[in-house]
């Protein structure tokens, strides 16, 4: 029985690997529009001409957004509002950036006023795609505080984690997350200040927008080094709970430009559309930082589920030149009839979060006439790889590096593998660190210490590159889960699955998934007293259990299960030597894996 499970296992995990790598490379499209860049000539005149000037101070609020500011008092940038946003239902905000200066400058008199936060408190955002979620970044960064954002998903558990481990002094956030807040904020010493968006007052919480009402305008940015943190963003890992990635002012508020300029190739006359969750770096990356370094327009929905028909007529409804969605998006909206569609102003698409299938690349290039630039990043970076305007896409592939990173492909002992070997991706960073990486987990030097590898940052992934210079994604080197462009911790899952009663034991692993590219599949042991209960009600249970316990995407849409018996410790050894020949990891993680089923 084990080995067979665990074989069920093994083979789940290798089937992703070789829909990865076996997929099909078709011709492109004849009939698509220009791909002529704007803001450069070629992939090789980017990558030889790039140079990145990092000043001593540097403040993204100060030096980027008030600049813009200046060029439209002075008629020097289109006529294009910085930020436009609409729910869906007829209302709408449109901003300029003169008009997002003052509202943000308001809410940041509100967190050294009304809150008294000073230079260095963290603030913890966990807001829909509502404007003052785009008013909250950049009061952050006006006052220097550390910006935490969440997604709305996050359980009572996950706040109380994320405020105790952050220490946060403020938290921002609707009527809808309020109590959850509520219920554990009393263990939370350092919390001081709650915020609420809301129409309702709710004991506790100061009015957000009653508060703005009242606040000045005029308020004087700090000064902030390059090197100072910014941000933190919460991303799972293979063990333990989620990590706190930290980043600083120069690494998202400079290192971003690379994203802005070269990837999505904005202008001031682009309306750049990110349909991104808040609660994700992907946000920072191109609904904040990439799109306001070239002066173009934020749109934003307010789009509360993903609803396919909605995308799809707010791109052809709305002058959205510039879209970017995960993969999963993109397999949805192509079950659509595109040709139903009439999209004259959009001419640049581009996807990360999860490699994308080629055949989703086709149809959207049948539908539309748009081909889709894949790129590949993390939390803890800004682009590492793309696909550029004005070079050949090959569908399947990564693209090449940006400018901002040299990338190679690694062996065990950090040592540079030659073209068509599959190794671990990883980013030179010695003798010269790069500007777009995070600086380090915070409070966690062990985990951070652990991404290294001789001159190399290891990302985690592994993959290869070929004879062009393009580099191709095969596997995650740990047991990280990409879903629907998600990362998800199977520790997390397992921890929630241990404290419902029927669970003795469990693993969790992805499983291969046409629409969301993977999803969580978890393989429980009953504990003896419920191997009577109807399984399949049971099944509904503990998935209802899990959404209850952690954030609701993470709960496992499929799940194996068995009934407890005594097993073999010959068993044990042979299913951890299937799990080094089938899915190549190292012997301690697979023996780690092996070992719950002992």
């Amino acid at each position: 029985m084990l080995a067979l499970v665990t074989m069920e296992i093994l083979l789940s995990a290798r089937c992703f690997q070789r829909l990865v790598i076996l997929r099909s490379v078709r011709q492109l499209h004849k009939d698509h529009r220009t791909v002529t860049p704007q803001n450069f000539s070629s992939y090789e005149s980017m990558k030889r001409d790039f140079k990145l000037q990092v000043p001593e101070y540097f403040n993204f609020a100060k030096d980027v957004l008030d600049q813009w500011t200046n060029m439209e008092k002075a008629g020097k940038r289109p006529s294009n509002p910085g930020f436009w946003w609409t729910n869906g239902a007829g209302e709408e905000v449109r901003w300029s950036f003169e008009e997002l200066g003052s509202l943000s400058r308001k809410l940041a008199n509100v967190l050294t006023e009304a809150c008294n936060l000073q230079r260095g408190d963290r603030v913890i955002v966990i807001l829909p795609r509502i404007p003052e979620w785009w008013l909250a970044n950049v009061a952050c960064l006006r006052t220097g505080t550390v910006f935490i954002p969440g997604t709305t998903q996050l359980t009572q558990k996950d706040i109380l984690y994320r405020l105790q481990s952050s220490q946060a002094k403020c938290i921002i956030t609707d009527e809808t997350v309020a109590p959850g807040v509520d219920a554990v904020a009393s263990k939370c010493e350092n919390l001081h200040a709650k915020l609420l968006v809301s129409q309702h007052p709710r004991e506790g919480w100061g009015d957000l927008k009653e508060m703005m009402k009242h606040a000045s305008d005029s308020h004087t940015c700090v000064k902030t080094k390059h090197n100072e943190t910014m941000a933190i963003y919460f991303t799972s890992g293979t063990s333990g709970s989620p990590k706190m990635t930290g980043h600083t002012h120069g690494s998202f508020g400079l290192g971003l430009s690379i994203n802005g300029r070269f990837w999505l190739d904005l202008t001031p006359s682009d309306v750049m559309w990110n349909n991104s969750d808040t609660g994700w770096a992907k946000s920072a990356w191109s609904s904040v930082f990439s799109p306001w370094t070239q002066g173009a327009c934020v749109f934003a929905h307010y789009l509360p589920r993903f609803e396919p028909t909605s995308i799809l007529q707010t791109l052809s409804t709305f002058p959205i030149t510039v879209f970017c969605s995960a993969p999963t998006a993109y397999r949805m909206l192509v079950q659509n009839d595109l040709t139903s569609y009439s999209f004259k102003s959009l001419k640049h698409c581009v996807s990360a979060g999860e490699p994308i299938n080629p055949e989703v690349t086709q149809q959207w290039r049948d539908g539309t006439g748009l081909d889709i630039y894949e790129g590949y990043g993390q939390t803890e970076t800004v682009l590492i790889c793309g696909n550029f305007k004005g070079m050949k896409i090959k569908p399947g592939s990564m693209g090449k590096p940006s400018p901002a990173f040299d990338v190679e492909i690694l062996d065990v002992n950090g040592n540079v593998l030659p073209p068509g070997q599959e190794g671990d991706i990883g980013l030179r960073v010695l003798p010269n660190r790069p500007l777009g990486l995070f600086t380090h987990y915070i409070d966690n030097p062990t985990k951070t210490a652990s991404t290294l590898r001789g001159n190399f940052y290891l990302t985690g992934d592994r993959g290869y590159r070929d004879e062009d210079g393009y580099f191709w994604f095969v596997a995650r080197s740990d047991d990280i889960i990409l879903s629907s462009g998600y990362r998800i911790g199977p520790f997390e899952v397992e921890s929630a699955l241990i404290e419902h009663p029927a669970v003795a034991e469990s693993a969790v692993v992805g499983s291969p998934d046409p629409l969301r590219g993977e999803v969580v599949k978890a393989f429980i042991v009953l504990n003896p007293d419920y191997n009577s209960h109807d399984q399949e009600c049971l099944k509904k249970e503990i998935q209802e259990h899990v959404k209850k316990m952690t954030a609701p995407y993470k709960y496992p849409r499929k799940v194996g299960i068995r009934i407890m018996m005594n097993i073999c410790v010959v068993l044990w050894n042979i299913s951890a030597v299937y799990f080094l020949y089938f899915n190549e990891q190292s012997p301690q993680t697979c023996y780690t894996k092996c070992s719950k089923w002992s």
